[in-house]
């Protein structure tokens, strides 16, 4: 059994819940939530358990104390080196040009050196004990002791005692320690001479010998660090000691002795108003909620609290018996030159997919029990058994649904990993911690003891959101299917290729979250793409508009929310312009109300390759297919000067693989599309066309183009041919018209590309027309093998030369309610 198994045993038989995840963590952290129980609640101190063998415990108790002694080592460096300049200034206090006064001297070092003498008699003789043979103990239940056994019977605890008992020196040492630090500050802005003395403090590190830059004001921060640290040490090696050494009642009290101080130094702390920063300002309490952190690929739910100079990472431990909640510390980063990386989201394994499914599955069941419950008093029991259930899934889900990733980069190599489920609640982390990083905090290091103590007081945000705790259905919540069209925004300052995320809130039993395809470099983009959502209990639509751009991170030029109003909403659409910062989106939404359906266990989309066009058209509501849509865009956003675009096809898995993605999932299609190489994408599209089952262009107009372009004129042959449009069907027409204008686009850049209209003629020309196949009802002349590509080469190809090709209509959306006018919010 591990140093962390006996700590999760501990922690259980003082009814301290430990959470499953807790597998995960390091020894070290539950040393700092043993602590934190040690000054809160009057708990026994820890017992060693008995089924260690007096040989493993020898062991790991030699490991403790030599990590004790190299600690120590690295205190005294510390020490020797804030030590180091004060006889120099002691001596120039004398002088007409003191760089400190002898008053401003004795602040400074004020217990130092006491300090260091100290713990250089601790080292020296933890150090001698070490190094000394020793005679060996004989263990409970043994006869013999093998060598390791003889470090278990080393004597060290009155070393501890005699330290601890001159434990006052941090005292006085703590309360000193904020003068020391103003006077720090004020001569290294007044006086150049203690600036540069005060900013590159060197000190030896290890055997190596190696040189580590310090601050003075960093080095005065050790010794407030040390004495937390001493406890600490002396709970670890508590757990290493058995119960029969004669250490173990020694080490006993000097843990009592060591907690009695730390309470009442922590007490005082608490009872300040804050902490000073540079500058004259003041540590303070800006943002504080729940996030995801991911370390080491495991995830964890933590209670952040965005200081002025730092960001917390905390893990809220509930309240038992009515007792006030707990935070342990789990980490912190300075936000002085923070570094921030965001993402919006990343794409989820199958393994995950079908554990947020069930889990979801298990969400809705659980919620219709407690909404049956809830008709009668006969079941409070089984209620309240059904709601705990229902929080946990919750948590669960909160843990392992989150996909937009928030990456922090300290100057010193620190980096962590935050997911959020929102896009819109990243980026308002993001913005906030960003606007603090732009102020360049000088940090003072916190005493994260005090600073975590002091989160139950300072928080805003008190529990995880969990919003099923109440299954019952709020009046002015939507359930039922709501639908979002995304058509059109103005208002850019530049041209830029945007997309569109909404978000809708509620119980998140299914998928919030969706956003529209990125749109090409304009400054006006267009989209006319329908979202459709479940929603459970919903109250509130976020918008966000993003700009891409190729190297960069993406950026959020506007977001809002807007409120849900179920009086409003009806199954027609009504159209709406939000304000988005700079930026305007106009959108459409309809609502159509329905009792709330499980999960699908599996959500099948209906394919999209080799389906007519006219009845992938009626089932996306548009008159161009989304997949073709996209597939030009993204051509358009970074192919056109690719050279041989269309010509050179991209690898058959790459084609394969999104041809997969469009006929499963097409948000996911649109995601892994901008990360898909360019000539793959051009790939795609060129299927799309050749696996119709009917041409674009109608087979019983082959004839009839056929004779058209036998006419010698340019216009003449266009005045012939551009009537025959408008016989081919709407979704036909308009999609035919985009291809044409957007291989026109491509064709403008044939000086790079080396792609003209002809060459473009001859690659699309066999997927857009074909000749009719002789057969059964058909009576009309076939046409020679050999000028059918000639024929559908000079079709496409004179499409290409029109100058007043009509204009393609993209959404088919024409339902817009006439008695509702359109609204500014």
């Amino acid at each position: 059994m591990d140093v962390y198994q006996e700590a999760v045993l501990y922690l259980e038989e003082q009814h301290i819940p430990v959470e499953a995840e807790s597998d995960a963590l390091e020894e070290d952290v539950f040393q700092e939530e043993a602590v934190s129980c040690l000054l809160s609640e009057d708990i026994e101190l820890p017992v060693t358990p008995n089924s260690l063998s007096w040989e493993e415990m020898s062991e790991r108790r030699l490991v403790v104390l030599k990590s004790i002694l190299e600690s120590e080592e690295v205190y005294l460096r510390e020490l020797d080196t804030l030590l180091m300049p004060m006889k120099a200034l002691r001596a120039s206090a004398r002088t007409s040009q003191p760089v400190l006064t002898s008053q401003q001297v004795q602040t400074v070092f004020y217990q130092v050196p006491e300090l260091k003498d100290l713990h250089q008699s601790f080292y020296s003789g933890l150090k001698d004990r070490l190094n000394a043979p020793v005679p060996a103990e004989d263990p409970p239940d043994h006869h013999q002791a093998g060598t390791k056994c003889r470090n278990a019977g080393l004597m060290v605890g009155d070393l501890f005692l005699k330290m601890v008992n001159q434990i006052g020196l941090y005292g006085g040492f703590i309360e000193n320690y904020e003068k020391a630090v103003e006077v720090v500050r004020k001569c290294t802005h007044s006086d150049q001479r203690f600036r540069t003395l005060a900013e590159s403090m060197m000190s030896n590190s290890g055997t190596d010998k190696a040189r580590t830059a310090y601050t003075l004001e960093a080095l005065l921060y050790k010794p407030l660090d040390r004495v937390t640290k001493n406890t600490l040490v002396l709970l670890d090696l508590l757990k290493t000691t058995p119960l029969e050494h004669r250490d173990y009642a020694i080490l006993q009290e000097v843990l009592r002795l060591s907690h009695s101080f730390l309470s009442g130094v922590n007490e005082s702390s608490q009872n300040r108003r804050g902490v000073t920063l540079s500058h004259g300002m003041r540590r303070q309490l800006m943002r504080d909620g729940f996030a995801v952190d991911v370390s080491e690929g495991e995830r964890g739910l933590r209670h952040l609290f965005l200081y002025t100079d730092l960001l917390l990472c905390t893990r809220l431990k509930h309240s038992i018996r009515g007792k006030q909640d707990q935070y342990r510390f789990c980490w912190y980063l300075p936000l002085a030159g923070l570094r921030l990386r965001w993402f919006a989201g990343q794409e989820q394994t199958s393994e995950t997919n079908i554990r947020l499914h069930t889990i979801r599955t298990k969400i809705y069941l659980l919620r219709q029990q407690l909404l049956q419950h809830s008709r009668g008093s006969r079941f409070l029991t089984s209620a309240a058994r059904s709601k705990k259930k229902l929080e946990q899934m919750e948590l669960m889900l909160l843990t392992h649904s989150p996909h937009c990733r928030l990456e922090l980069h300290s100057p010193s190599g620190k980096s962590h990993t935050l997911l959020f489920s929102s896009l819109y609640e990243q980026e308002e982390w993001r913005e906030a911690v960003y606007k603090l990083t732009l102020n360049n905090i000088e940090t003072v290091p916190p005493d994260l003891l005090t600073l975590t103590s002091a989160c139950v007081k300072l928080r805003m945000t008190q529990q995880p959101p969990l919003h099923n705790a109440d299954a019952g259905e709020d009046e002015e919540s939507l359930c039922g299917t709501l639908g979002v069209v995304i058509h059109s925004a103005c208002g850019l300052q530049q041209p830029a290729c945007v997309y569109v995320c909404v978000e809708v809130d509620g119980y998140n039993i299914y998928n919030n979250q969706a956003q529209t395809h990125s749109s090409i470099r304009s400054l006006n983009p267009h989209w006319d793409q329908e979202l459709s959502f479940q929603v459970d209990a919903a109250q509130n639509l976020k918008v966000l508009c993003v700009s891409q751009a190729d190297g960069q991170d993406d950026a959020v030029l506007g977001k809002t929310t807007i409120k849900l109003d179920s009086s409003t909403l009806t199954k027609r659409w009504r159209r709406q312009t939000l304000q988005l910062q700079q930026v305007e989106v106009m959108l459409s939404l309809k609502f159509c109300p329905h009792p709330l359906e499980p999960p699908s266990s599996t959500f099948q989309q209906p394919p999209i390759f080799s389906v007519p066009i006219q009845t992938l058209a009626q089932q996306e509501g548009v008159l161009v297919p989304h997949v073709v849509r996209c597939c030009v865009e993204e051509v358009e956003r970074r192919g056109m000067e690719e050279v041989g675009i269309y010509r050179i096809s991209g690898t058959t898995s790459g084609i394969n693989a999104l041809k997969a993605a469009f006929n499963s999932n097409l948000r996911e299609a649109v995601t892994q599309l901008r990360g898909t190489e360019v000539n793959v994408v051009s790939g795609v599209l060129k299927l799309y066309f050749r696996e119709l089952p009917e041409p674009l262009i109608p087979t019983e107009l082959f004839q009839s183009l056929t004779r058209a372009v036998e006419i010698q004129d340019l216009d003449s042959r266009l005045a012939s041919m551009l009537p025959l449009l408008q016989s081919c069907p709407d979704a036909n027409r308009h999609t035919f018209l985009y291809v044409l204008h957007h291989l026109q686009r491509v064709s403008s850049w044939q000086h790079v590309n080396k792609m003209s209209t002809l060459n473009l003629a001859t690659v699309f020309g066999p997927s857009l027309l074909r000749p009719p196949v002789a057969g059964v009802g058909h009576k009309g002349p076939t046409v020679d093998i050999s000028q059918e590509v000639v024929v559908q080469v000079q079709v496409v190809f004179s499409y290409l030369q029109c100058n007043n090709l009509p204009v393609a209509q993209i959404s088919a959306l024409h339902d817009t309610d006439p008695e509702d006018e359109t609204t500014h919010i």
